[in-house]
């Protein structure tokens, strides 16, 4: 198996309800320049990604709908995030979905919480696929990015961030969460990325 072959661009939480001004977010007023410029940013690097042989996985805020399909929300996420209720971050709709600029997608795997391991199935279809190498993108930099690579790196992923490729809704909160993260994985940016030749 090539080294492509046994790598992962890993999209994090880069949804409709996150990125876009109707989406969940965007309708509370959440969404920043920063966020909203992310999907424009790593499309190319997705695309060479695919031409390579490597693979597009993408993680996917859920919000579990239960009886009369109003959310399962965790306390904390209710104290935070407010605004949020029915039919967002739901299942096979239009706020769920991976922006359309990021299409298509290999893998998806649908989450509860920061990390995309906690009771997912990330870990068995990365396996599954052979891949060891995640090279991460995505919102939010010290939540769901961060959470999901600290998780990697424990079971032994070879791990990249994208400086570039990700975003929070403070410059501040970002920069420190990329800090944090040079004890588990490499930070490059996408451009670094894009000429890497074990990708070609």
């Amino acid at each position: 198996m090539s080294e492509a072959a046994r790598t992962a661009l890993l999209i994090c939480d880069l949804q409709n309800d996150f990125v876009h001004l109707e989406g969940a977010y965007g309708r509370a007023g959440l969404t920043t320049q920063n966020i909203s410029a992310l999907p424009g940013r790593i499309a190319p690097l997705a695309q060479a990604f695919r031409a390579r042989g490597a693979w597009i996985v993408a993680t996917q805020f859920t919000l579990v709908p239960a009886r009369d399909g109003a959310p399962l929300i965790s306390p904390h996420l209710k104290t935070l995030r407010p605004f949020l209720t029915k039919g967002d971050f739901l299942p096979g709709e239009w706020g769920h979905r991976i922006v359309d600029d990021l299409l298509p997608i290999d893998l998806a795997v649908e989450k509860i919480a920061y990390s995309a391991f906690y009771m997912t199935r990330l870990e068995w279809v990365l396996r599954r696929c052979g891949i060891t190498r995640l090279v991460a993108c995505g919102i939010v930099t010290g939540g769901g990015v961060t959470s999901t690579l600290r998780d990697a790196h424990v079971r032994d992923f070879d791990c990249v961030v994208l400086e570039d490729g990700c975003a929070a809704f403070n410059g501040d909160a970002h920069r420190a969460a990329i800090d944090s993260l040079r004890s588990v994985s490499r930070v490059a940016t996408i451009e670094e990325i894009s000429k890497e030749a074990v990708l070609v």
